[in-house]
């Protein structure tokens, strides 16, 4: 009965000294650029290089639309709270955060799934590639992965819309994360504690299983050759691309399958920064820009613009 209906949200945001927030602002505003600019790069050079229309390029350019908009989802309205008296956020607009944070975080798990499918079949069946990773197939995984994190997130969303709030509004984070939501609430909670359990620990706990397991047998396979050039390649090929996905997933994992008393805010918003910021930022670097395909392309790409300016 004394329940009252909340329009808005206070978003608390980082805990941050007043005389170090514009340093931190220039450092989040950096990051942001940095991870926009990246990806949009990916994007750009897969969609015009004619040699990179190939399976793996395929997952990487959906991978990096993910992240720049997986980190847009939080970025703007983070540093738009740095400069502001009053961090609000409508509850419309609060709920819309949380879908899409869910919806392009499931999206980049799924994501990283096929992309680590692709790399065994690529080095553990080479002769067999084509084959097995066809066009269909491809757009099929692609179009599965978005499917699957749609219905993900808006069960979520929908599960949330349900609940009333009380009085407190003002959420201790920069962003609508779910689990903060669920502590604001003063309805029962249990059934979404429940999903996020269940569907979400499968729509995380699969996936990274599935990666870990791609990346075995493909360092398995590569040290059959017993050579320090195998071992280089191995590590090469599977170091930075699982000590990310180890970061995405593991903050995920710790944060809001494994919760702990112990957990203070601060220490939740640090491992929030590690998947939204970090990890975006990181993966045009670790999966693009590192490579000699993407290189190539890039040199083409430019080549071919000087050349047609000098006609």
């Amino acid at each position: 009965m004394n329940q009252t209906a909340i329009t808005e949200f206070l978003l608390q945001g980082l805990p941050i000294k007043s005389e170090q927030k514009n340093l931190f602002y220039a450092l989040f505003l950096v990051m942001y650029v940095t991870t926009v600019l990246g990806n949009l790069l990916i994007i750009f050079l897969i969609r015009l290089d004619s040699q990179l229309h190939t399976p793996m390029y395929l997952f990487l350019s959906n991978l990096s639309f993910s992240d720049l908009c997986f980190s847009s989802v939080t970025m703007p309205k983070l540093l738009q709270n740095m400069q502001s008296q009053v961090p609000s956020i409508p509850y419309a607009g609060c709920l819309t955060q949380m879908y899409f944070f869910l919806f392009f975080g499931d999206l980049e798990s799924f994501l990283l799934v096929a992309m680590a499918y692709d790399r065994y079949v690529a080095i553990c069946f080479p002769l067999h590639y084509t084959t097995i990773m066809s066009p269909k197939l491809c757009f099929s995984l692609v179009a599965l992965s978005w499917v699957l994190t749609m219905l993900h997130a808006l069960l979520h969303t929908l599960l949330m819309a349900r609940l009333c709030f009380c009085a407190d509004n003002v959420i201790p984070h920069f962003f609508c994360d779910l689990s903060a939501l669920l502590k604001l609430s003063c309805s029962d909670t249990q059934v979404n504690d429940l999903v996020i359990f269940t569907i979400g620990g499968l729509v995380v706990v699969i996936p990274f299983l599935l990666i870990i397991t791609s990346y075995v047998r493909i360092v398995l396979s590569i040290l059959k050759v017993p050579s320090a050039r195998g071992m280089r390649k191995a590590f090469s090929t599977c170091g930075s691309h699982l000590a990310v996905v180890s970061l995405f997933f593991g903050s995920i994992i710790a944060l809001y399958l494994c919760p702990s008393a112990d957990n203070s805010t601060v220490k939740e918003m640090a491992m929030a920064m590690m998947y939204t910021v970090v990890t975006p930022m990181l993966n045009p670097f670790i999966y693009s820009l590192r490579n000699r395909d993407i290189k190539g392309a890039l040199g083409r790409v430019f080549c071919r613009k000087i050349f047609s300016r000098s006609l």
